[in-house]
């Protein structure tokens, strides 16, 4: 013979009786047993429960959950759109004129392959000016340390010495 189980079953709904009202009568029957005294987290919002109607709920939250950036949610013409931005942003932290140059032609490349294939919304995406990105790039650089007379003379000597010695090996191995 199998043993009883020491478990609090449910019974069925009665018959007659809604679903709501038959709720009601076992939550309040739940209550006075005290099932719901000293419950973790009493008084307390769930989380994440902002709006149980939204659809989308899950998305947001697994958003949050994962740590992807919103950016990348964005339909693509926008997210062209911010790139360009945050190079202009970004262009004086570039070593140099030809790292400019190579970032817009990069962008510009997935702006023409996204006006190729344009998926999402149809907003207009401008290409990049290379040329303004460069112009700003130098209007934000640091000056370069201005060249004296005197250095100019010193690295012209050290150049004319460098190449009389190197006339003076060819001279050698020569006589």
């Amino acid at each position: 013979m199998v043993g009883k189980l020491d478990v609090d079953m449910t019974e069925r709904k009665p018959q007659g009786m809604s679903f709501r009202s038959w709720i009601d009568q076992q939550i309040g029957e739940a209550t006075e047993r005290g099932a719901f005294d000293n419950l973790p987290g009493t008084g307390k919002p769930l989380r994440g429960r902002g709006n149980p109607d939204d659809p989308d709920a899950w998305v947001l939250d697994w958003v949050r959950r994962e740590g992807v950036p919103t950016e990348e949610m964005l339909p693509t013409p926008l997210r062209l759109r911010k790139q360009t931005a945050q190079l202009a942003e970004s262009v004086p932290d570039f070593a140099s004129e030809q790292e400019v140059r190579d970032a817009v032609a990069e962008l510009n490349d997935r702006i023409m392959e996204w006006r190729r294939l344009p998926i999402g919304p149809p907003i207009f995406v401008r290409l990049v000016d290379g040329e303004a990105m460069v112009a700003r790039w130098r209007a934000e650089r640091p000056e370069p340390p201005a060249v004296t007379a005197a250095t100019a003379a010193r690295s012209a000597d050290a150049g004319a010495q460098a190449r009389s010695g190197l006339r003076r090996w060819w001279r050698r191995g020569s006589g």
